[in-house]
């Protein structure tokens, strides 16, 4: 099958230029000006944007949570994300205390298997990590192609990790290629909050954010960092989600730590007030970290200019407003935590960063693709327009304007996060592999056209000593040493 894109304006994290694209095999084959070749099929790209497919590095599909699994499963999750502009997403396998991390790895490939829309990877949650499980991490990355791994340092007797196993999991990790990815919070000090204020009565969807400050979400990305500089590791931080945080992150890139960070367009668009909605609407809401108060979302989006955030993903969990989120009616500790986002990204993204000014179209491409493909090792098999990259392409109508709402989304919740929201931008026919799933809004795509994606590990920075011994990142100078030897210099 041959697919000719003609006329369009190809926009990658480096490039901007008009080009036709022919696709063969499902890779790019060419790309030039006036392609004459015949094909199958012919799209034209005539006055819109040419764009990667997005990659969503932080989603929870089919996913147990609290006494319930989260809305979408890989069929209506994936079909959703490929609406969006989204063609390849990273999912979340769950070791479960005392289970082998390649036996949850598989109860994962079953619930994915036939299923997708579009391709996809997994990270793999390490809930349990001794020195009998080194041998399974080192399989993961060597022979499974999952080559990242999330600890919490939230939910105490569910998912939590003391620093030791965080540790021991860097270590090994960072030895073998892999990436530690952080949910970084002070779980247990977050847990004593809670306890004090249910204590007092107060049960309301808000205690949520109220009961879990910043200060404990930047004390967490402190001590992930701190813990990766000793176990000569690199580490991500996931769904990052206010100014506090961020100025950890910050300073220590600005040491030359490996550091990267996500946000999510929850943080970006949302905040605090939404709790303060009437009756149990602030449940919608109720994800981790916590909506913040307005103000830090121009520090995030100037984090994302500045490239101390690296990426845009979602933290897709969902879980209907009627059936699930009220099993916290009387109880806000009791709500399951997450919400919808999967298929609004990449237009939220582009309305409220390039239209309004914030940064500029490769940006875009960069924190919504190109760099989730070049940190989960990815690239450039995805994640930009080339030939031989697969033929993941979006077809972006930058100028189309669209109002969010529940009544016409393809994920499967009863409500979305961003209803009523008008955005500019939007996907009109998405290429998954070559083959059109999304044309011109309707999708034509088949459960199963998606397939599992073995990633590569990748050099993210400098994770060990160099073996000349003249750099390491645990023995660095001090940075008020290095700056007293600048100013003697310029003297």
């Amino acid at each position: 099958m041959k697919t000719l894109i003609k006329n369009g304006r190809i926009v990658t994290a480096v490039d901007d230029y008009y080009a036709d694209i022919l696709i063969e095999d499902e890779k790019i084959s060419v790309i030039g000006t006036s392609l004459t070749m015949e094909a199958d099929k012919i799209i034209d790209a005539k006055g819109k944007l040419v764009i990667p497919g997005g990659i969503d590095a932080h989603t929870h599909l089919d996913m147990p949570f609290g006494g319930t699994t989260s809305a979408d499963d890989f069929e209506t999750g994936t079909r959703a994300a490929a609406h969006g502009g989204t063609t390849t997403i990273i999912d979340f396998a769950i070791q479960n205390k005392g289970q082998a991390i390649v036996e949850a790895l598989d109860i994962w490939h079953k619930k994915a298997a036939g299923k997708t829309a579009i391709d996809y990877g997994f990270h793999m949650i390490v809930t349990d990590f001794t020195d009998d499980h080194i041998p399974e991490m080192k399989q993961m990355i060597d022979r499974e192609g999952v080559t990242s791994f999330k600890l919490f340092m939230a939910y105490p007797g569910v998912l939590l990790a003391d620093d030791a196993t965080i540790f021991r999991a860097m270590s090994v990790a960072g030895a073998r290629g892999g990436l530690i990815c952080m949910h970084a919070e002070n779980g247990v000090v977050i847990n004593e909050i809670v306890r004090n204020a249910l204590a007092k009565g107060y049960t309301a969807p808000k205690y949520h954010a109220l009961t879990r400050p910043t200060k404990a979400e930047a004390e967490g990305v402190y001590r992930s960092i701190a813990l990766s500089e000793m176990a000569e590791s690199p580490v991500y931080i996931v769904h990052l989600s206010c100014y506090d945080a961020l100025k950890k992150v910050k300073e220590a890139r600005d040491e030359g730590v490996p550091v990267f960070a996500e946000t999510c367009p929850q943080y970006l668009f949302l905040d605090y007030s939404y709790y303060e909605k009437e009756g149990f609407e602030g449940a919608k809401y109720v994800m981790t970290p916590a909506l913040r108060e307005k103000w830090n979302q121009e520090e995030l989006w100037t984090g994302l200019r500045m490239n101390d955030l690296q990426t845009v993903s979602t933290d897709h969990c969902p879980f209907c407003f009627k059936d699930q989120k009220h099993l916290g009616k009387d109880d806000f500790s009791k709500i399951p935590n997450g919400g919808p986002g999967v298929e609004n990204r990449m237009s939220l993204v582009y309305n409220g960063g390039v239209v309004q000014g914030r940064i500029n179209l490769n940006r875009f491409v960069e924190i919504t693709s190109t760099s989730a493909a070049k940190i989960f090792g990815l690239f450039p098999r995805k994640g930009t327009i080339a030939p031989g990259s697969d033929a993941d392409i979006v077809i972006f109508d930058a100028d189309k304007k669209m109002t969010i709402s529940a009544a016409h989304h393809h994920m499967n919740v009863d409500y979305n996060c961003y209803e009523g929201m008008e955005v500019q931008g939007v996907p009109e026919t998405v290429l998954s592999r070559g083959k059109v799933v999304i044309e011109n809004g309707k999708y034509t795509g088949k459960a199963g056209d998606g397939q599992f994606l073995k990633r590569s590990t990748v050099n993210l920075g400098p994770t060990k000593a160099q073996e000349d011994g003249k750099f390491s990142i645990v023995n660095r100078e001090p940075r008020e040493a290095r700056r007293l030897s600048e100013i003697k210099l310029h003297v």
